[in-house]
């Protein structure tokens, strides 16, 4: 049986990546990011669907970030924020999972490497029942609103795998902002 890694929410961000002279796609990705949030839409997770699909697979993404795993828990880190958001590379060593959540904002996240399963559940008489479980691979994208869909997102394959999250509240909020944690 694999053990789930809690969530938890670090203290201190990551390193953040070294500005470059030139646009690179990391910069490009949250050009378009920053750009979808400022339209003020009651559902920016759909506003940045397409600017996910578009940046989340060029293998140059991360160049020169500090993306870290973690044997302990999947590692979390900042490459930027604002006011109302925050972007997280999340890294997620083979046998790591969230535990089942909501969420109380909206996320959209993209799969940048490797392989994730995404099990989605849905409340049900005395607890929670499975809806489906599916395979997200590089390239794939899954976004709720606030308060949207309970899953658990698991990296069961043997490769370490980093999706990109963003979600509608600052880095400083993550810890109460984000995660209806439903169960380990």
């Amino acid at each position: 049986m694999i053990e789930p890694t809690l969530w938890q929410n670090d203290a201190t961000p990551s390193q953040h990546f070294a500005p470059q002279a030139s646009k690179t796609p990391l910069h490009e990705m949250l050009a378009g990011i920053a750009a979808a949030i400022s339209c003020r839409r009651a559902s920016p997770e759909k506003l940045l669907a397409p600017v996910l699909a578009r940046h989340v697979s060029a293998p140059d993404l991360l160049d020169n970030v500090a993306c870290p795993p973690s044997k302990a828990r999947y590692a979390r880190h900042l490459l930027d924020g604002g006011d109302n958001h925050c972007v997280l590379a999340i890294v997620w060593m083979p046998g790591q999972m969230s535990p089942v959540h909501g969420h109380h904002t909206w996320c959209a996240l993209g799969v940048h490497r490797g392989s994730l399963s995404e099990t989605v559940f849905k409340p049900g008489d005395g607890g929670l029942r499975l809806l489906r479980s599916r395979q997200l691979r590089e390239g794939a994208l899954s976004c709720a609103p606030a308060g949207g869909s309970i899953h658990r997102i698991a990296n069961l394959g043997t490769d370490i795998a980093i999706s990109i999250h963003v979600y509608g509240v600052p880095f400083d909020r993550l810890g109460h902002g984000v995660n209806d944690v439903r169960s380990d």
